[in-house]
């Protein structure tokens, strides 16, 4: 018989409805008037309890019994149907089952008032839960509910307001400016900024170039543009986090499922002892009076519900993953909050991770060729390559190039282009190239460590071209937070050569470093880390380095949102480029987890001592209500306060 929180399926709390974009969301029902029966039973309590105290006269018998019965079943009622319906089940060990017999046992022996007071603090403490599990959702759920209902789409030069869910892959729709994105998209416009707030928790304008995936969420700042959609309404980023999140909270963490199988053991030993503690006395106590006992044993019942437990740890795990969300970051269920304050070891991609993965043009070098010239019949090549390095070359040169005649291209795989430019012989590529063909060049620029393109043009070298990935601004920090947090090894794995892939390893002081490594030497490498113990977080771009973000303890993808193979295979996703978000996602894990403890040990230690009294008859049932439903009061304030940390 498993302990079940009061929000899952079948008991009170909001219920699973589908929402227009196909993705679940709760249906919180936490209006005013769902605290109405709260309220009412409130006074109704108070009231008698000044009656008793004033010792009115009229106020006794049946009318008493009448007040404080409607004062119970206002907030108990509820309770006492979901534990018959558990008893149905079979399921009789859980904490409607404790907080019914409790309760009911105290109107039998006239301690209305304390019958009361157990179960009217109960469903306020439910009330603390629901409206903090709400506030935990309100930031992502908003990015669903925000979305606009009319987006224009374009056709044949008109715009045309149209309900986004009509809006079909390939369509082209307009924003302007000051709008939310509706639907994830390509840029047609050559440019604009977009407030990325909702989507990466960064507040700094993004700024996005033609041809640029734009996302829904996103705010338009610049000016009017156009966006050819590339997803559906339902398939767009956003719905993903929504799916992602909701995912998290039903994936346990450890601490969760212990205190789950604990509590298969834990409630019906309490149970039992509660019953010897109101029969056994008989055998043994000379002026043994059952009521006296009977209230003990309620007390020690009361004392025993696991509601402390049962509310604050998974509302603690929640409300890490909304923290996180909040960051840019996605935890895939609390289990991975846990794992990521065991890593000691995070091994990193280079390019995309902690580069940009943006090549760019860093150095022209000409051998006897005017440099425009030089450039533009080395850019009229490589315009016929989709290779990246290709691509910072045309781009570096811009459009001037586009006049020259191009014949006779071939890609020499491996090796680079060779063709006619304006009936010129070009080789465009790297030495093996050059050498292939019997062009000597000069033995210096072997020893260059970044990218380089060289150029024959008639069969003579013409010069050459260095390229480099920029490092992010955040890198060197994130290392930095990484070895403060105690991570003991920070390995960087690239497919780049290895000359370069040191050069950054030791401007970002980054502990190991191999480059040349196809996927599967990435594995290999993973393996032999795990083999020596050690607790591995894998970052990379969730596409290339699909398997080894599957095989470590936690895979993490960095810029992976609205990346299918990014979400479907990391454990974390990281949605902004930012490497230093890999030092808060285990911040998070680390004050999440150490939240969960602090609530365990409160619980744990404050029923103990309760519990003792109870027995021995000190406490009475007004202790017995702090011990369990006081306890669950602070250990709830306790777990909304990681949604107040800042990270």
């Amino acid at each position: 018989m498993e302990i079940t929180s009061p929000r899952t399926a079948e008991q009170p709390g909001p219920t699973k409805t589908e929402v227009t974009d196909g993705t679940k969301e709760e249906d919180h029902d936490h209006d005013g008037a769902s605290y109405v029966p709260t309220i009412i039973s409130l006074i109704l309590l108070l009231t008698g309890i000044g009656l008793d105290f004033f010792d009115v006269e009229w106020f006794a018998g049946s009318l008493r019994l009448a007040v404080f019965g409607i004062a119970y079943l206002l907030v108990g009622g509820k309770v006492l149907v979901h534990a018959a319906k558990n008893i149905a089940r079979g399921e009789v060990f859980n904490e409607f089952f404790l907080m019914g017999i409790a309760t009911l046992g105290a109107f039998y022996i006239g301690e209305y008032a304390e019958g009361v007071a157990v179960m009217l603090f109960y469903v306020i403490g439910e009330h603390f839960q629901e409206a903090a599990v709400a506030r935990s959702r309100k930031s992502i759920k908003a990015l669903i509910d925000n979305r606009p209902e009319i987006v224009g789409l374009v056709q044949q030069g008109q715009v045309t307001p149209i309900n986004p869910q009509q809006v079909k892959v390939g369509d082209v729709i307009e924003v302007k400016p000051g709008e939310k994105v509706a639907l994830d998209g390509t840029l047609l416009t050559d440019r604009s900024s977009f407030n990325t707030a909702a989507l990466t928790g960064e507040s700094k304008p993004d700024t996005k170039s033609k041809g640029e995936k734009v996302l829904a969420g996103m705010i338009n700042l610049d000016q009017v543009i156009q966006l050819q959609v590339t997803s559906k309404y339902e398939d767009s980023a956003l719905s993903k986090i929504l799916q992602l999140v909701e995912q998290a909270s039903s994936r346990k963490a450890k601490t969760q499922q212990f205190i789950t199988r604990f509590a298969k053991v834990y409630t019906p030993v309490v149970v039992f002892m509660a019953v010897a503690l109101a029969v056994v006395p008989y055998f043994f106590v000379a002026d043994y009076e059952f009521n006296d006992w009977l209230y003990r044993a309620l007390i020690f019942l009361v004392i025993s519900c696991p509601c402390a437990l049962v509310i604050s740890i998974p509302l603690g795990y929640f409300g890490g993953i909304g923290a996180a969300s909040k960051n840019g970051i996605l935890f895939k269920g609390s289990n991975y909050l846990d794992l990521m304050t065991k890593v000691d070891t995070v091994v990193m991609d280079k390019t995309g991770t902690m580069t940009e993965g943006v090549f760019k043009v860093q150095e022209v070098v000409v051998n006897g060729w005017d440099e425009t010239e030089f450039l533009n019949l080395t850019a009229a090549l490589e315009s016929k390559s989709t290779h990246p390095i290709a691509l910072a070359v045309v781009a570096h040169v811009g459009n001037s190039f586009q006049q020259k005649s191009i014949a006779d291209m071939e890609e020499i795989s491996g090796h680079g282009l060779k063709g006619l430019v304006d009936g010129k012989a070009l080789l465009v590529g790297n030495g093996k190239l050059l050498k292939k063909f019997n062009v000597a060049y000069p033995a210096q620029v072997d020893a260059i460590v970044e990218s380089i393109v060289l150029v024959a043009i008639n069969g003579q070298y013409a010069g050459h071209i260095t390229i480099a990935d920029k490092i992010k601004e955040d890198s060197k920090s994130a290392i930095e937070q990484l070895h403060a947090l105690g991570v003991k090894n920070i390995v960087m794995l690239s497919g780049d050569k290895d000359s370069i892939v040191q050069k950054v390893a030791e401007t970002l002081q980054i502990d190991q470093a191999f480059g040349g490594l196809l996927p599967q030497d990435k594995v290999t490498k993973v393996e032999a880390l795990k083999k020596e113990g050690k607790n591995v977080a894998f970052v990379g771009d969730g596409i290339n380095d699909a398997p080894v973000i599957a095989l470590a303890d936690v895979g993490i993808a960095m810029g992976g949102l609205g990346s299918d193979a990014a979400i479907e295979t990391a454990d974390v996703v990281i949605q902004n480029d930012q490497p230093s978000k890999i030092a808060t996602a285990i911040n998070i894990g680390k004050s999440t987890n150490r939240v969960v403890w602090q609530n365990i040990g409160l619980a744990f230690g404050v029923k103990a001592l309760v519990l003792a009294f109870g027995a021995f008859g000190v406490a009475s049932m007004w202790e017995a209500v702090f011990a369990d439903v006081g306890v669950a009061f602070l250990a709830i304030l306790n777990a909304i306060r990681i949604q107040r940390m800042k990270f």
